[in-house]
């Protein structure tokens, strides 16, 4: 009884709170009539959204089975790669703090995967019309209210021949990889309890309003900014907020007076593999059907990851008279990342420029960061977010009609090429302005603050923070 009646208060609050920030809860019979701000009404049925396609009986309009099967198979592939990171940071952590890094990694997929449900991606791609919700979604979306397994979205964001479910669940997969990343820039310091309310934090107010800004019809969509597949979103955003944490947790003992080593480079390089792997649905994915974009998408991906993994190596070999295996596959990283947002936009030469630009770029980033002091531990800014920013950048230079529609500098639109230059600098200032703030704020109010105890980073966060080990050794 005591349950019933604690939803029942539930209820009636997230009734009462909706309609006062989006007005008179209307629910007609056949479809929900959105209210003025473009919001729809909390606990429509399943047939009543009026985002979604549906002829004039109701019916769902027809979905494309072969597109459908593809986008449910990028999304498979983009969850996949969260696991990539993880092994691809324990490979490069410490061995004392393997399983902790894991774990960190492993969590995220979890915690977002419930966030996301419960009002992410509604925050994200809620609706935005008429000038509406330019920041941020609304809680239309909210519970996945109104989120069909049949009816497509419709309309000039999102003309789609998929399942409005299945659009959210590639979206979810984009929402969880962003802050996985971030554990590179954390590992060796931060306490697993202040990371794992960090995650919820941050996701909520750093990743869904950069999402909406860029995907969801928000101002950087109505400036024109370019982003086929999450440069913006997810890599500057993930790599500059990890410099944030870094700067505030603090360099980690003993760096620089003791060897800090990568303890498994088998395990980096299947990380790095199966993030090759899965990173063809992360951008061949994002045209969101099986069409030659798609096609497109996949080839310059490959290309440009080729040829940047070849660049970081040779480079390597020219510093340390030696061509390193993990550069190797640092290299191979950057080029993903520096393409991702012009994978939907650029021809193969393009991407060929663009891999060997962000290889040299990121590798001049890294020295930099570790001649500054800066202990962003796993090269999360250096790899990430400076090859998201490159590549944001890139973009605007190098996007050819021809593609997808879009022209940039080098074809003659110069003004695309400020447009995206601005997008990311919005996006740098944003993420690692909010993220500064989140983590400062944590560390004040965190009883014991944010970092673990000399004590515990010494003897490492697998036993001190989880009571594991990765490695028994008899």
């Amino acid at each position: 009884m005591k349950m019933k009646t604690t939803w029942a208060i539930l209820v009636t609050i997230l009734s009462i709170s909706y309609i006062a920030a989006y007005g008179e809860v209307q629910i007609l019979p056949n479809e929900a009539q959105p209210n003025e701000n473009g919001s729809i009404p909390l606990f429509v049925g399943p047939e009543e959204n009026p985002y979604e396609c549906r002829d004039e009986a109701g019916n769902p309009c027809p979905i494309d089975t072969g597109d459908n099967a593809w986008m449910l198979t990028s999304s498979a592939l983009v969850l996949l790669m969260t696991p990539g990171v993880a092994f691809f940071y324990a490979g490069l952590a410490r061995r004392k703090s393997v399983n902790s890094t894991i774990m960190m990694v492993f969590i995220v997929m979890g915690i977002i995967t419930v966030q996301w449900t419960l009002y992410g991606y509604s925050l994200a791609f809620g609706p935005a019309i008429n000038g509406q919700h330019d920041f941020v979604g609304d809680f239309s979306y909210a519970f996945l209210n109104g989120v069909s397994h049949k009816a497509p979205l419709e309309g000039p964001l999102f003309p789609m021949t998929i399942p409005h479910q299945t659009f959210m669940a590639f979206q979810l997969t984009f929402a969880i990889i962003t802050p996985a990343l971030i554990v590179g820039g954390l590992v060796d310091r931060i306490k697993f309890s202040a990371f794992a309310i960090f995650v919820v934090i941050w996701a909520t107010v750093v990743y869904d309003p950069l999402a909406h800004w860029v995907w969801g019809g928000g101002f950087l969509f109505d400036l024109g900014a370019l982003d086929f597949a999450g440069g913006t979103v997810v890599h500057i955003s993930s790599g500059w907020s990890a410099l944030a944490g870094a700067l505030v947790l603090g360099r980690r003992l003993g760096l620089g007076k003791v060897p800090m080593e990568p303890h498994n480079i088998p395990m980096i390089i299947l990380g790095a593999s199966l993030l090759w792997f899965g990173w063809f649905g992360f951008n061949a994915g994002s045209a969101v059907a099986a069409s030659g974009l798609a096609a497109s998408a996949w080839v310059v991906t490959n290309l440009a990851t080729g040829t940047a993994a070849v660049t970081w190596m040779l480079m390597s070999w020219a510093h340390t008279g030696k061509p390193s295996i993990v550069g190797a596959a640092s290299g191979a990283v950057a080029g993903l990342v520096g393409i991702t947002p012009a994978s939907g936009f650029v021809a193969p030469m393009g991407a060929m420029i663009i891999g060997f630009v962000v290889a040299m770029v990121c590798y001049g980033a890294v020295i930099f960061k570790n001649r500054r002091g800066w202990d962003d531990a796993l090269d999360v800014w250096g790899v990430h977010g400076t090859g998201g920013t490159v590549g944001a950048i890139l973009t605007g230079i190098l996007a050819n009609a021809h593609i997808n529609g879009f022209d940039g500098a080098w074809e003659g639109d110069i003004a695309q090429l400020g447009v995206n230059t601005l997008g990311a600098a919005v996006a740098i200032a944003y993420s690692f302005g909010l993220s500064l703030l989140i983590f400062k704020v944590m560390d004040l109010v965190w009883p014991g603050g944010i970092r673990v105890t000399p004590r515990e980073e010494e003897v490492g966060l697998d036993i001190a923070q989880h009571g594991e080990r990765a490695y028994v050794e008899e």
